[in-house]
């Protein structure tokens, strides 16, 4: 079964950027789509973004729309999280998440329709 492995991250300062990357291995990539979900302290994991598998497609949720960035390389097995004019409300652990299999340009944009996840990555905005 496919294995997430997720770096970047830390801590930034409000309007700052910061960059996440997802390395799969163990599974053949470029056939699933993959997403971002995150969640902060007391709250419920929340999605983030998403990206089909042949990458022509990708979605946002309405709170990161025009600061984040998605974007995978199928010959790296990767998938990227650009993030840009941070705000504290974006601290949170973030998850990269695969999903075994999917329709071409499709996206998925609940937790549940994701079948492996990454260990998480802390993402810290401070004000």
């Amino acid at each position: 079964q496919p294995q997430l492995v997720q770096s970047g991250g830390g801590l930034v300062q409000v309007g700052g950027s910061l960059s996440l990357s997802c390395a799969v291995t163990g599974q053949t990539f470029s056939s699933f789509p993959m997403g971002w979900f995150r969640q902060a302290p007391g709250k419920e994991r929340e999605f983030v973004t998403a990206i089909s598998w042949d990458g022509n497609n990708s979605t946002y949720a309405d709170s990161v729309k025009g600061r984040f960035t998605i974007s995978r390389d199928n010959a790296k097995n990767a998938v990227f999280l650009q993030m840009s004019s941070l705000k504290p409300d974006d601290t949170a652990v973030y998850y990269c998440a695969l999903r075994g299999g999917g329709y071409p340009g499709r996206t998925y944009a609940t937790s549940r329709e994701y079948d492996y996840w990454g260990q998480g990555t802390q993402v810290t905005v401070s004000s």
